[in-house]
């Protein structure tokens, strides 16, 4: 089926050269693959403290498997619904695989910690929010064109746009961001009140006013509805097929890749991912492997995986493989009342195993994310992103690096520059920058900023 044209234009006029063999999803692919946003994934944090061990995760690494996940979903929905009206508006692998890169771009350094603190330190200037970061990275900050950031097609950007509503949608004005009643002699941000809500953010209304054009008025409104909860921010109601592809790929990285790390560290216990996870949560994967596997059905199915997962690497690795089967093969092509096509059709994974990796993700985040060794690496690195934050803001013009005060001396809220360039830093730049500005016997003039 031809696609409509929208759907690879680009906000600034571009053509490939006659020789160029690329479509446009190979095309944006590559000016992911090769944005200085993408490689400043590899000193950033995922779950734990970069430096702790050369062998888990990084934001890098997680998003190349996001998008490497994301391939095979698209490939595994063609070939089990060849039929579904759904499946000839698939995006092509390379498009597919680019916006599985993209979706942490606008993640800062030390992770949801640093998101927090950047949010305390642009309330007044419209918040920050990771993933409406990413879109502002994508759309304006890039330098593949004159004034339109990566210039990346209108069908990869929806696929980005994970929350189609504005900050000022969807904040509640009851949490404000602030300092935490209590102490004394320590300033300490109130996490409640200063975590974001899920959004783009305001500066981007344009963006995602031309993302959305195409369509007509009656669907961009119910695209971007949001649903109000009491005491907390609003949440958005939709999102594209192809964001919702890119979604549970996400899901299954976190569920399943983020679990293999905790284990290998030993951060979890045997004993704990029994209490987590236990039989009754993980029945379709257990019956699963009866039925494609019955020669190993003689013993406890369930006690085999705790084991291979607790034993050594190859073991565990084998189940890794299977999980992540598992879950690829059990999503689902499900329609919505939305007349476009990329809004009609949605991903999501069947009952069962949406509950399985529902625990396993609750696991990695109550036992892993929650424990006070990662929260003490949060608290610090929110400590330090707000002073660096606020010793560039005191000073401007003295203490920023020439580049970034002539985008603060040109822009209309320079504050919105201070956070693109603190959020922008791996976790080692801002430490080191941290120590020049504070710390009596670190730093030279020499350094380079």
């Amino acid at each position: 089926m031809t696609h409509p044209d929208w759907y690879y234009a680009r906000r600034e006029s571009w053509s490939a050269q006659v020789d160029d063999a690329r479509d446009a999803g190979d095309i944006d692919y590559a000016r992911v693959i090769h944005s200085a946003s993408f490689r400043r994934l590899q000193g950033k944090t995922q779950i734990l403290n970069l430096g702790d061990s050369d062998f888990y995760r990084t934001r890098l690494t997680h998003s190349l498997e996001v998008a490497q996940i994301a391939g095979s979903l698209i490939k595994s929905l063609a070939k089990r619904f060849p039929d579904h009206p759904a499946t000839a508006y698939l995006p092509d692998r390379s498009l597919m695989q680019a916006i599985g890169l993209t979706h942490d771009l606008g993640h800062p350094p030390f992770g949801h910690g640093g998101e927090v603190a950047l949010n305390y330190c642009l309330r007044g200037h419209g918040g920050f929010e990771g993933n409406g970061q990413t879109l502002r990275i994508l759309s304006r900050l890039e330098t593949f064109s004159k004034s339109a950031g990566a210039n990346l097609t209108r069908r990869t950007l929806l696929g980005v746009l994970k929350y189609p509503a504005s900050f000022r949608a969807v904040a509640n004005p009851d949490l404000t961001p602030s300092l935490a009643i209590g102490p004394t002699t320590l300033e300490i941000i109130d996490c409640k009140a200063s975590k974001p809500p899920k959004c783009y953010l305001d500066s981007e209304a344009e963006i995602v006013d031309w993302v959305l054009e195409p369509l007509p008025a009656t669907e961009r409104d119910a695209f971007q509805a949001v649903e109000a909860a009491l005491g907390k921010h609003g949440k958005t109601r939709h999102k594209s097929f192809d964001c919702s592809l890119m979604d549970v790929a996400d899901d299954i990285a976190y569920g399943v890749h983020d679990l293999e790390d905790a284990i290998a560290l030993g951060l979890v216990t045997e004993a704990g991912f029994r209490t987590a996870v236990p039989e009754a949560d993980c029945t379709s994967f257990l019956d699963a492997l009866k039925a494609k596997y019955p020669q190993e059905s003689e013993n406890d199915v369930y006690e085999k995986m705790v084991k291979a997962l607790f034993s050594g690497s190859d073991s565990r690795k084998h189940y890794v493989n299977r999980l992540v089967h598992h879950f690829l093969t059990a999503v689902e092509i499900i329609e919505t009342s939305f007349g476009e096509p990329l809004l009609r059709y949605r991903a999501a994974m069947q009952a069962g195993p949406q509950r399985f990796l529902e625990a396993l993700k609750a696991f990695v985040f109550d036992d892993v994310i929650r424990s006070p060794g990662v929260q003490h690496l949060e608290f610090k690195g929110q400590k330090l992103v707000v002073a660096v934050f606020e010793a560039l803001q005191s000073d401007p013009k003295r203490l920023l690096p020439r580049d970034q005060f002539t985008r603060f001396d040109a822009a209309t809220d320079g504050m919105r520059v201070i956070g693109d360039y603190v959020s922008g830093m791996t976790d080692g730049y801002l430490l080191k920058t941290y120590d020049r500005l504070f710390s009596p016997r670190m730093g030279s003039v020499f350094d380079k900023l």
